[in-house]
């Protein structure tokens, strides 16, 4: 009887030392704030724009997060513009957009057996795009670039972020729409 009580605590003992490494091992992915610099190719533009973007990570279930997020990119071009009383000449304008969506993000780093430091996911991201646009003085044309807000856009994303701290980490997304670099703050 005896042998049989000490068993069971020994067996009780080293579950409760399992769980609680296990449970260590789970990370949560939410309460990040990412800020991230990088580059985007929008067909309209006909080349690539640098972006900034910021979104904060807020977990939703086991190894899925959802993130707010707004970027925002600014570009110049020009449009040749003349009627008869103005001759043809080269017009500058500037437009500025900001995107505005949510981001859904599967980190699957335990699927691959990733180290603590290293997240890897796949995400997608859904939103639309505020758009401004102002142009040199004298310009006569059609003004309007983009009707107001454009259509909803989908992104898919993979990224990866590097845990240089406990609080802090570096990371990498590439993207169908922007691919950014930047720094990740967890609280």
């Amino acid at each position: 009887m005896k042998k049989s009580i000490v068993s069971a605590c020994a067996f009780l003992m080293l579950s409760g030392n399992l769980y609680a490494q296990q449970t260590a091992h789970q990370e949560n992915y939410g309460n990040t704030l990412n800020l991230g610099v990088g580059v985007g190719y929008y067909g309209y533009v006909g080349h690539s724009t640098p972006v900034l973007h910021a979104d904060y990570e807020l977990s939703v279930g086991r190894n899925f997060t959802l993130a707010p997020f707004i970027a925002y990119y600014s570009y110049q071009n020009y449009s040749n513009w003349g009627d008869p009383n103005n001759p043809y000449r080269d017009y500058q304008y500037r437009e500025t957009v900001v995107p505005i969506g949510i981001k859904g993000s599967w980190y699957f780093d335990r699927l691959v057996g990733a180290g603590p430091r290293w997240d890897f996911y796949l995400a997608g991201s859904l939103g639309f795009a505020l758009t401004s646009t102002t142009w040199s003085d004298g310009y006569g044309g059609t003004t309007t670039l983009h009707d107001g807000p454009s259509p909803l856009f989908l992104d898919l994303h993979i990224g990866t972020e590097y845990h240089i701290a406990k609080k802090t980490g570096l990371f990498l997304d590439l993207s169908t729409g922007v691919s950014t670099f930047g720094l990740a703050v967890h609280f």
